[in-house]
């Protein structure tokens, strides 16, 4: 509440709620989520296009240095419409709360926030030399000097629209690091081992039921 996200409603209002569950985060810390199954199913789903992570990393290929950005909490950086609001109620023990900006776990968040995105950036992207996979940012021009100046663009606009970063996770002019999943440079394009653990450590299959469903999968 203190940071603008959610208010405090009356207990006696007639509206339709969702109760919170806490889940231990992958950093091992515990974190707050919600069902919105029920509005999500009525959502008209937003077919805008999210960026294609392999496809876009490949233009990495020529960069020399490669800043990496994410945004703080970027969902809940965007403020909702007055009806989204009515629809996006949790209950927990010390009353009902309203949503008041956008949380995880909406049909619509992750398109809208990649549209949000393009929009702000649309001429960095179409000189190619940006990516973006929805809150994530990535610079990476050819020299040392392009790189400054392109990446105080890149500040500087999220200074004039408000948007927070996340410091700790942010990169500054690497020659090599972990982005969307994968090992980048500019020479290279791997897969972060530590992402893909869960894939690679599962077990063989050793029941006949278990292999469909594996190949289904």
């Amino acid at each position: 509440m203190d940071l603008g996200v959610l208010r405090k409603l009356g207990h006696n209002e007639q509206i339709e709620v969702t109760t919170p569950v806490i889940i231990t985060w992958h950093n091992g810390t515990s974190r707050m989520v919600w069902d919105f199954k029920s509005p999500n199913t009525y959502t008209i789903p937003d077919r805008y296009p999210i960026t294609r992570i392999h496809e876009t990393l490949t233009q990495l290929s020529q960069a020399k240095f490669i800043t990496a950005m994410d945004a703080l909490k970027g969902f809940p950086q965007n403020v909702l419409t007055e009806n989204a609001k009515k629809l996006l109620r949790i209950i927990v023990h010390c009353g009902i709360y309203e949503y008041l900006m956008m949380p995880s776990g909406i049909k619509n968040a992750p398109s809208h926030y990649q549209r949000m995105m393009n929009t702000i950036f649309t001429e960095e992207l179409s000189e190619g030399w940006l990516i973006i996979y929805i809150d994530d940012i990535i610079v990476f021009p050819e020299t040392w000097k392009i790189h400054l100046a392109r990446l105080e663009r890149v500040l500087q606009k999220r200074v004039q629209v408000n948007m927070k970063i996340s410091l700790k996770k942010c990169h500054f002019a690497y020659s090599e690091l972990k982005a969307l999943g994968h090992v980048v440079s500019g020479l290279s394009l791997g897969i972060d081992k530590k992402s893909n653990r869960s894939t690679t450590e599962t077990n063989a299959p050793n029941q006949k039921r278990n292999a469909i469903i594996s190949r289904i999968c």
